[in-house]
């Protein structure tokens, strides 16, 4: 039995700030401002100028590419070509590998203002070459990769022969064909390496979207086997990327959903993102919808019928407006009382959009970081959307219409670090669309439980509830909100144990196997 005094945020329903926490056998047994006398002579841990607060959480992530991107090439820093051409010499020199994959390639933080080109890459690097692009929705590969794709890719919509370049069906069936040569046994020990960058973020509870072409969907399975065989009890909910509803029912999971497969719309950085009127800089261009009204609406049907979760991708407001109305017409057909399905990214957002998630229950999981993304600067997105970049992520709107809004990374798109997204949240570059501390806070914390069913025993510190908590190194309460990207996580406990880490891929095995 463990003892917590000082500043405990519980962030229960109505934001109870108390002096005292009790925790025993890895559930929380009380909570107040006046310490029992039975707890009394328990250890007592004094919190002093730091704060307990609920674990984390993450509604929306790509786990197994962004433990696999973390672990081998990330450009994201390159200052221009040339410093490209040594980052990626760099990695090869120290791992040698057979493809070079790489992450976070844009042209708004290079000097040359564009994007790198297949012809370029060839100079660069004579391996085969991946670059995904930073909003892992398109990317560019050299020669000695186009060789290695399938003639039935380069058939696809978005591959360019000449520039190297991948957009919508062709990047998804290139990133699917390539990540199925990645090793399973190199992939689980990437992912667990990811466990312990999360962890030490404060993360507890994770959305994982998968399902990106591995064999068999070998990605989806092993996320699962990690989630039983952690040493240190991270939850996993898993949303399966696909539309076909049997592969999900058969593995018998109640979750389908997230990008790829069941993406609406693209983005903004590759000007694909459906949108109701045109971009700004291209009169004749209003991106693209992956598909009709008529399969979206039979798709989110099916599997609001059969009782599974459903997620879906939507950035622009007319991909937004599409997966409302699918939303809302299966529950008209079919009301099912708490079925909590989400649209995923939800940036712009129309009226008739926002007021049919009031009205339906539809939640939104947002990525606050994708606000202040460098790689993706309010100046480009201002260039390409006009005055309509100011309506991106009405978080303030939303939440006062009573919306359900979780916060997520979008790993590996951002990095998985809540105290960073709150900061965003709080500092919107539409100063009418930022939101408290307190309600960044929650959008971190019970908002994600919520959003996976998981609000009866994590989310917010109250009695009866696992002692999933984070200690932070100061009260972000008492912190000026320009200033919370201060903000760190100093420990993660999980069911009243310090998070540990480190885990071996043996000791994995066996508790996934016998555990």
């Amino acid at each position: 039995m463990t003892v917590y005094q000082g500043s405990i945020l519980t962030c229960d329903k109505d934001d109870t700030i108390c002096d005292f926490l009790v925790e025993d056998q890895g559930e929380i047994v009380f909570t107040g401002d006046d310490l029992p006398e039975i707890y009394s002579t328990h250890k007592k841990i004094n919190l002093g100028e730091k704060t307990l607060i609920p674990a984390f959480g993450d509604s929306h992530l790509h786990f197994s590419s962004y433990a696999l991107f973390s672990s081998t090439l990330d450009v994201r820093e390159a200052r221009d070509f040339s410093h490209l051409s040594e980052l990626i010499a760099g990695y090869v020199n120290a791992t040698r590998p057979k493809v070079v994959l790489g992450f976070g390639i844009s042209a708004h933080s290079v000097e040359e203002g564009r994007m790198v080109t297949r012809t370029e890459l060839d100079k660069m690097e004579k391996r085969p070459v991946m670059l995904v692009k930073y909003d892992g929705h398109a990317s560019v590969i050299n020669t000695a990769m186009q060789n290695l794709l399938p003639e039935k890719i380069k058939k696809l919509r978005g591959y360019h022969a000449d520039t190297g370049y991948l957009f919508q069906e062709a990047f998804f069936e290139a990133t699917d064909y390539i990540s199925a040569k990645v090793s399973v046994v190199s992939l689980i020990k990437h992912m667990l390496s990811g466990v312990d960058r999360m962890a030490a973020k404060g993360i507890s509870l994770a959305h994982p979207a998968e399902g990106v072409g591995y064999f068999l969907d070998l990605d989806v399975d092993i996320v699962r086997f990690l989630a039983r065989g952690l040493s240190d009890p991270v939850q996993f909910r898993v949303f399966f990327q696909t539309l076909d509803i049997d592969k999900v029912l058969k593995r018998k999971l109640p979750r389908i959903g997230g990008c790829f497969a069941t993406a609406l719309d693209g983005c903004f950085g590759s000007c694909d993102a459906a949108l109701l009127q045109p971009y700004a800089h291209e009169p004749e261009n209003r991106g693209i919808l992956f598909y009709p009204d008529s399969q979206v609406d039979e798709f989110v049907r099916t599997a609001h019928d059969k009782g599974l979760q459903v997620q879906l991708h939507a950035i622009g407001d007319a991909a937004v407006d599409q997966a409302a109305r699918a939303f809302a017409r299966a529950q008209k057909s079919n009301p099912r009382k708490d079925h909590r399905h989400s649209i995923i990214h939800a940036s712009l957002m129309s009226r008739f959009a926002m007021e049919t998630c009031a009205e339906h229950g539809i939640g939104i999981a947002c990525q606050p970081s994708l606000l202040h993304l460098n790689l993706e600067p309010y100046e480009y997105l201002k260039e390409i959307l006009g005055d309509r970049v100011e309506d991106i992520s009405p978080l303030r709107t939303l939440l006062d219409m009573g919306v359900h809004v979780s916060g997520g990374s979008d790993a590996p798109v951002t990095q998985p670090d809540p105290a960073f997204g709150m900061w965003c949240a709080c500092n919107h570059y539409r100063s009418d669309q930022s939101i408290t501390v307190s309600q960044a806070l929650k959008m971190y914390t019970c908002e994600p439980a919520w959003a996976s069913f998981d609000e009866a025993e994590r989310g917010s510190l109250e009695p009866g509830k696992s002692a999933d908590m984070v200690i932070l190194d100061q009260n972000p309460m008492d912190m000026d909100q320009t200033e919370l990207f201060r903000l760190k996580t100093e420990r993660l406990i999980l069911k009243g144990k310090p998070y540990r880490g480190g885990q071996g891929l043996a000791s994995l095995i066996w508790k996934g196997l016998f555990g």
